[in-house]
């Protein structure tokens, strides 16, 4: 479950019955557009209409190279959180959360036309399938047998099948259901990935379902199931930053990690052990801006690989199989706080 929320904010306005603009691709300066289309949400979804109901709204988002017709799911929750989701790869579009003011801001990055996250690629915002991260030269054995999958990421020295491969599920469009369960918005997506995707064995049959609470909740439910062993690793891939889209970078935003060691990558960013974060630029057991270590984290050769950065995994604390806290991101401007 994530959860989106302001503190101390009132409760948003609902959004008017009026339709959406059509999705343009964004001009020259995107920076400029962005704000301009924040201005304009900000003046809709301000308009002073409480008790409007909850409910989805479905919109073209243009095609693919190949023709195929994919769509935009407006979720519009009961407690003022928005999102909107494409077919292409469940992808998540935008999310407009609350500010402490009410305020509503995109803050999840992302592009406005399918056709710009088919030609840009990235992940940006998608379900991952079937393997999240890396598999090293794509390698794996199972049950005593050799499998090879197809290289997404070949940038010496890494040489990998990243996120499922090049035709991961982030390239697939998904059957989509929206439904309404009370104050309870979501969407239903599913996805057949036959026996030899991507080079993985067995037919795997997948349902993710995203709802949005009236607590301003955004739950990612996800069901799979095979007909013969398989790996499976699924995962969602969107960026965030909770003073807005386009409103600079989140250095000063504070995050808080549930985890007292991490895994350290060898130069192909594959896993190699865990490590103690206490010392580190890795040490978020207690909150602290982004930014605080980055020049901890430029000066270690061994972070050169990710430009001096984080792109790694933290081990959590919890009992597996449980549900417990991962983290908590928050914009002290705003007041907007992700868990």
């Amino acid at each position: 479950a994530c959860a989106c929320v302001a503190e101390d904010a009132p409760k948003p306005a609902a959004a008017p019955d009026k339709p959406d603009a059509p999705a343009a691709v964004k001009p020259a300066d995107p920076a400029a557009a962005d704000r301009a289309r924040a201005r304009r949400v900000r003046a809709d979804l301000r308009r002073p209409r409480s008790g409007a109901p909850t409910r989805v709204k479905v919109s073209p988002f243009g095609k693919l190279k190949d023709g195929t017709a994919v769509r935009l799911f407006r979720l519009h929750g009961a407690g003022g959180l928005i999102l909107d989701v494409s077919d292409y790869g469940g992808r998540l579009v935008r999310c407009y959360a609350p500010d402490k003011f009410g305020n509503l801001a995109d803050v999840t990055l992302g592009w406005n036309t399918a056709a710009e996250y088919e030609r840009n690629g990235f992940s940006m915002g998608t379900l991952i399938g079937r393997f999240g991260n890396r598999i090293r030269d794509g390698k794996f054995t199972l049950d005593g047998k050799a499998y090879q999958l197809p290289i997404s990421e070949d940038k010496p020295p890494r040489h990998n099948s990243l996120h499922g491969g090049p035709d991961g599920w982030d390239t697939k469009v998904w059957q989509a259901r929206p439904f309404v369960e009370g104050e309870t918005v979501g969407l239903v997506l599913s996805l057949v990935s036959p026996d030899g995707d991507m080079g993985f064995p067995g037919t795997v049959n997948c349902k993710v379902t995203y709802r949005v609470l009236p607590t301003n909740v955004w739950t990612v439910d996800y069901e799979a199931t095979t007909d013969k062993p398989t790996v499976l690793n699924l995962t969602h891939h969107s960026y965030w930053n909770l003073a807005g889209e386009a409103s600079g970078d989140v250095r000063a935003q504070e995050l808080q990690v549930f985890a007292d060691s991490y895994t350290q990558t060898d130069a192909g960013l594959i896993p190699t052990q865990n490590a103690p974060v206490k010392g580190t630029g890795f040490d978020f057991t207690s909150p602290r801006s982004i930014g605080a270590r980055a020049a901890w984290m430029a000066a270690q050769p061994a972070n050169w690989p990710m430009d001096g950065w984080y792109d790694h995994n933290f081990v959590l604390r919890g009992t597996l199989g449980e549900l417990h806290p991962a983290a908590t991101l928050r914009d002290p401007v705003s007041g907007r706080r992700l868990e």
